[in-house]
C-alpha cells in the first residue's frame, strides 16, 4: 500500500469494478502497493455504502492518502469529502477521472443516493480528467463540477469514458498526472 513517495494510493473504481484491461487494474498490477477500495455491490450501489467503505480504507492507511477514482468512484470521493470530518487531514490529493453527471438521464439505473452531486470545494488538491465525448457527462457539466471542487481540469479530446472500452489500457498520460499529484 505504500509508495516511495510516502503516500498510500487507493484505487476507487466505478460501476462494475474496473475490469482486467482497465487502466486502474493495470496500474494496480504494476504497483502492488496500490490498494483497491472494495465494494459489496458494484452494479446497484448505495452511495452511503460506498462512502463508508472508502472511509474505512482511508482510515486504515498509515500514510497520507492519494485517491485515484474513476466514474462513479469519483462521486464516492466527492460525497466522502462532503460528509467526512476533517478530510484534509487524511487525504492529500485526488485524481478524478471521468466524473459522471449523476443527475443526467444517461446514468445507468442501479446506483442510489449519488444525486445530486455535491458542489463543494475539496480541501485537498485534485486533478479532474474529462473527455469531450464522455457519454455520462457533458464537458459543460464537467467544467461546473470541477470548478466547484477547485480541481485542475484536464480535457481529453474524444476520449470517451476514459476506460478500456474507449481504448485506454495502461494510460501512461494518467500515470503522469498521478505522478504530478504525488510530488
Amino acid at each position: 500500500m505504500r509508495m516511495e513517495s510516502g503516500r498510500t494510493v487507493l484505487i476507487i473504481p466505478g460501476l462494475g469494478n474496473s475490469g482486467p484491461e482497465h487502466w486502474q487494474s493495470l496500474w494496480e498490477s504494476s504497483h502492488p502497493e496500490y490498494q483497491r477500495v472494495l465494494q459489496s455491490d458494484w452494479d446497484s450501489p448505495r452511495c452511503a455504502d460506498w462512502v463508508a467503505n472508502l472511509d474505512a480504507a482511508i482510515s486504515g492507511a498509515d500514510r497520507p492518502v492519494v485517491l485515484v477514482a474513476h466514474s462513479m468512484g469519483c462521486m464516492a470521493v466527492i460525497h466522502w469529502a462532503a460528509t467526512t470530518r476533517n478530510p484534509d487531514e487524511r487525504v492529500v490529493a485526488a485524481l478524478l477521472v471521468s466524473p459522471p453527471d449523476v443527475e443526467a438521464e444517461t446514468i445507468p439505473t442501479g446506483p442510489t443516493g449519488f444525486a445530486p452531486c455535491p458542489l463543494i470545494r475539496l480541501p485537498f488538491k485534485s486533478i479532474a480528467v474529462a473527455s469531450t465525448n464522455d457519454p455520462f457527462v457533458t464537458l459543460e457539466r464537467a467544467k461546473i463540477f470541477t470548478g466547484a471542487w477547485g480541481s485542475e481540469l484536464m480535457v481529453l479530446e474524444s476520449a470517451g469514458h476514459i476506460n478500456a472500452a474507449s481504448g485506454h489500457g495502461p494510460w501512461p498520460e494518467g500515470e503522469r498526472l498521478l505522478a504530478k499529484l504525488l510530488k
